[in-house]
């Protein structure tokens, strides 16, 4: 977050809700580096937060208003609360909405709201733009609201958030990732248990982001169905097998390779990518604390052959993003990260090659698509916080 976009926001709201902004809050975008879908299926994860995300001022406004304004789309919504359903547009306002329905239940507040938005972190492109707007509504409306929410409270009120009135069953690793982040550090997520950890990043590694310039939406996108074909391996596995298996992660390779041939082909291997993909994550998690950059990079290329090939949530343009990393000794490591279906490649490589692969990989994409490629290096970063919390007197 820069000194500039905090101006732009506080200059904004003074403009369009007639007063200085008592509260902003921040929440950055997050990069899934290793982990595709495992959430939901009660697994395990590695993400970081990123050195890119959204500003959300808010303050009070005249009884039962809610004017929202969004800058860098140049879009504004209204309705009266309490808000009883999503807008039919504009759709960004029902994240927003979602969280005020959230924050409201069990309780009538009657106390209206302005609110502004405003930001560097691009949107459909993977690095979970949905998430950073809850998260930082949800931040500004609690200081707002006197409330006191834990971590954890508050990824589960944006989870509900975005289920309820976007449309996408998400899971939790996005708004975790946004709320836990730490600078220079990688999350390590255990989504059966939410347990948290930081896990070290060796010194020379660098993560790039490459946006495919295919925006991706997860309600549009095929997204819901894979978490119900995972959630029917799921109850398939349970009925065969004689432990409890409440999750894909209760269920091993060596059971679904015995069991497979009794489930539809397609099941059976979007099953089998959740499961080995947790494999890659244990194994990752002790590769990074060896320091083994190469190793875990190896990881990466696999994990996105996994979703190409077994859980079919990459495109062309992913693939050849990784296909092109492939034939780079400057890559260590490339995958499609987020939901899939477009956004962007993360890819691994060491801080003295950084510059180089990016030129590598831009012109292999120019020349495959005749469109650049928007190639960024992201830091990881801490995670959501208040930048501005002026109490009512």
């Amino acid at each position: 977050m820069n000194a500039s976009l905090l101006q732009k926001i506080s200059q904004a709201h003074t403009c369009r809700c007639g007063s200085t902004p008592p509260i902003i809050a921040y929440a950055p975008g997050r990069v899934e580096i290793l982990g595709n879908h495992t959430d939901y299926n009660a697994g395990l994860v590695i993400s970081a937060a990123i050195d890119a995300g959204l500003l959300v001022s808010a303050a009070a406004a005249p009884a039962h208003t809610c004017r929202l304004h969004a800058l860098d789309l140049q879009e504004e919504a209204f309705c009266q609360l309490p808000v009883r359903a999503p807008l039919s547009k504009p759709l960004w306002a029902n994240y927003i909405l979602g969280v005020v329905s959230q924050l409201n239940a069990g309780r009538e507040i009657t106390q209206g709201l302005c609110m502004v938005v405003a930001g560097d972190l691009p949107s459909g492109a993977g690095l979970s733009s949905s998430a950073a707007l809850t998260v930082a509504s949800a931040l500004a409306l609690q200081a707002l609201y006197g409330m006191r929410l834990s971590k954890l409270e508050l990824a589960q009120l944006c989870q509900a958030a975005e289920n309820e009135f976007s449309g996408a069953r998400c899971g939790l690793l996005d708004q975790i990732s946004s709320l836990y982040g730490a600078a220079q550090a990688l999350i390590y997520t255990d989504f059966r248990y939410l347990d948290v950890a930081t896990l070290p990043l060796p010194a020379e590694a660098c993560f790039l982001i490459a946006h495919t310039g295919i925006q991706h939406s997860l309600v549009e996108s095929e997204y819901n169905q894979r978490r119900a074909q995972c959630e029917q391996a799921t109850a398939f596995f349970a009925s065969v097998l004689e432990h409890p298996v409440n999750a894909l992660r209760d269920v091993s390779l060596e059971e679904w390779q015995q069991f497979a041939g009794r489930l539809d082909e397609v099941t059976a291997r979007r099953a089998r990518h959740i499961i080995e993909e947790n494999q890659r994550v244990r194994l990752g998690r002790q590769q990074l604390l060896a320091g083994d950059l190469a190793g875990f990079g190896q990881l990466m290329f696999q994990s996105h052959q996994s979703s190409r090939v077994n859980f079919e949530n990459s495109c062309r343009e992913l693939d050849a993003l990784v296909d092109a990393a492939r034939e780079l000794p400057q890559a260590l490591g490339a995958r499609l990260s987020g939901g899939g279906f477009g956004g962007s490649v993360v890819l691994l490589t060491r801080s003295a090659d950084a510059d180089r692969l990016s030129q590598e990989i831009s012109a292999r994409y120019h020349a495959l698509f005749a469109r650049p490629c928007e190639i960024r290096r992201v830091i990881p970063s801490a995670g959501a916080r208040l930048v501005r919390h002026i109490p009512a007197v």
